[in-house]
């Protein structure tokens, strides 16, 4: 696979998209609209920078708990205070650098999310040496003043969003690295101050920096207030009084220093139950919302729509993702047909549904194998030598490149055509990878059968790329040593690669391994080839057709007889 650098090329074609603005000013919101000080509309197209300050399980594929404070507490039992310690360092100096806010700039996204953990900025309740005071740590307000000077270098607008309060906002542990022995955010009205001095103190740092597009003041609050026990995620909570007391006091602490940022809120139930906490209460404030593996029709944003319409407020999809190239290109036309922008989710991690990939070096598998029951206890050196490994492969240099995560998000919610994924010259005798297949939508560069994960709407249809790996189509593809085959090519399913003939012929065209008992049917320009073909110079479509069973294929080999 390629490695990851900055390039402009085609990409910059989504910059060609409806509605984009750049920074004149302080955002602000204007009825609806989020605007710029000229009222310009703007319309963010953005990513947020998950796993970075705050590690999440599943990102780097560890299994059991999945909180940040439970995972160095592994590593700690298998490396030492000091290595552990080093691999943080490593980890947050090498994960976001000023190459990734260049690559993104130049992919066509004009603002990034910066998902905090407070601990990089506080001391936790708990370790104050004065009980009610605030110790201020200067670590996470030195990586975000150089995020903040790479975002102003390229003119892109960073949204600051507390991912991980002091105590933990909510239930689903991970997302906020919250640890159940001692109290919750809500629990605890220590940890509550705590989370609105620290609000204060970012704005007071920041109230001047126009760059600065929006606070983001407490991710996906999830918890059951009146039904802790049947309702943990605070999914069907009606009231939700302590979120919306909580949320105007996080806005005094903010107005007293800062009149002129947006301040984003977000609902209970993962950021989407709004349930006694509007009207908004400031005159400048968003509402944000989260979508994950739903449909993308506008009754899946039916909600967000009737609130901004009844508050006349604007809305943010404040993150998303997780899922097929098919389903963010149709999330992402969804959303910009109704002026909302959008923050995607992550960047990067271990997987391929991202623009980048880290890689999984040999060591760091045997810490999973070890902490999955799967394998023996690593040697400490062999464990401090893998973790040190990952940290550096989170560097953009050494990151895999996923160009079709990209031309889905940022060409093909306007521009459904297919193009080569790269360039095929047929001269004499070429072998074509068939994963390789040229890059668009299911139905213009490939068909696949099941494209998308939908499971919070039908637990059946969580379709995708099966194998996870090199390219995020709904088109099943499994590594096999240091290659990449198609998997499960089922009846009905094709293949499309764009061919540029530098010499003409009569070409022979077979497909490796043999579909076996399956029938594969080849087309060329739209025509079904039953022998050779005669092809002229120039630009040719070669089709590969599931006709039944399912079969594998590896390789498509021309050759000019």
């Amino acid at each position: 696979m390629q490695k990851s650098i900055c390039f402009a090329g085609s990409f910059l074609a989504g910059l060609l998209l409806s509605g984009v603005s750049y920074a004149q000013g302080f955002l602000k919101a204007a009825g609806t609209r989020i605007v710029n000080e000229r009222n310009e509309n703007v319309l963010l197209r953005g990513m947020g920078l998950g796993g970075w300050m705050l590690q999440e399980g599943y990102m780097l594929r560890v299994p059991g708990p999945g909180q940040q404070h439970t995972i160095r507490q592994r590593i700690q039992e298998l490396t030492g205070p000091e290595s552990t310690r080093a691999f943080y360092d490593a980890w947050l100096a090498n994960h976001t650098r000023k190459e990734d806010i260049d690559s993104l700039k130049a992919w066509g996204f004009n603002s990034v999310r910066l998902p905090m953990h407070y601990n990089l900025y506080t001391l936790p309740v708990e370790k104050e040496p004065v009980p009610g005071q605030h110790t201020w740590l200067e670590k996470g307000f030195a990586l975000t003043d150089s995020l903040l000077a790479w975002c102003k270098a390229n003119r892109m607008y960073l949204i600051l969003d507390l991912h991980a309060a002091p105590g933990g906002q909510g239930n689903d542990l991970n997302i906020s690295d919250r640890d159940t022995s001692q109290p919750a955010l809500w629990e605890s009205r220590a940890q509550q101050e705590k989370t609105i001095a620290l609000w204060r103190r970012l704005a007071e740092r920041y109230r001047d920096e126009p760059w600065i597009g929006a606070y983001d003041i407490l991710n996906e609050p999830n918890w059951g207030f009146t039904d802790p026990v049947n309702d943990r995620n605070g999914i069907r909570e009606k009231n939700n009084a302590p979120l919306k007391k909580l949320m105007q006091e996080i806005t005094a602490a903010i107005r007293e220093v800062d009149k002129k940022h947006i301040i984003i809120i977000e609902g209970n139930g993962w950021g989407n139950n709004y349930n006694g906490i509007l009207p908004p209460w400031d005159n400048n404030m968003a509402l944000s919302f989260h979508k994950y593996w739903n449909y993308n029709d506008e009754a899946s944003i039916r909600h967000i729509l009737d609130a901004r319409t009844k508050y006349q407020v604007p809305v943010w999809l404040g993150e998303t993702g997780e899922n097929s190239n098919v389903w963010f290109t149709a999330a992402i036309r969804l959303l910009e047909s109704h002026n909302i922008g959008w923050s995607w989710w992550p960047l990067k991690k271990l997987g391929a549904n991202n623009p980048l990939e880290i890689p999984l070096n040999a060591q760091y598998r045997q810490v999973l194998d070890y902490w999955a029951g799967k394998g023996p206890k690593p040697a400490e050196a062999d464990a401090r030598s893998g973790l040190l490994q990952l940290a550096a492969d989170t560097r953009t240099g050494n990151n895999i490149l996923h160009r079709d995560v990209i031309d889905a998000m940022m060409r093909q919610p306007a521009d459904p055509t297919a193009r080569p994924y790269q360039p095929n010259y047929v001269a004499g005798n070429t072998t074509l990878m068939a994963v390789n297949y040229d890059l668009g939508p299911n139905g213009g560069a490939y068909y696949d059968l099941d494209s998308a994960n939908y499971r919070v709407v039908d637990p059946k249809l969580q379709g995708g790329n099966r194998g996870r790996t090199y390219r995020n189509d709904g088109v099943d593809i499994r590594k096999n040593g240091d290659s990449y085959a198609i998997s499960h090519f089922e009846s009905g399913e094709w293949l499309q690669y764009t061919l540029q003939v530098t010499q003409a012929g009569r070409y022979a065209i077979t497909l490796a391994p043999a579909p076996g008992d399956a029938q594969v049917s080849i087309w060329m320009d739209g025509k079904k080839v039953t022998g050779k073909v005669a092809l002229g110079a120039g630009r040719h479509v070669l089709r590969v057709q599931a006709d039944s069973g399912a079969s594998t294929l590896r390789e498509i080999i021309i050759k000019n007889e």
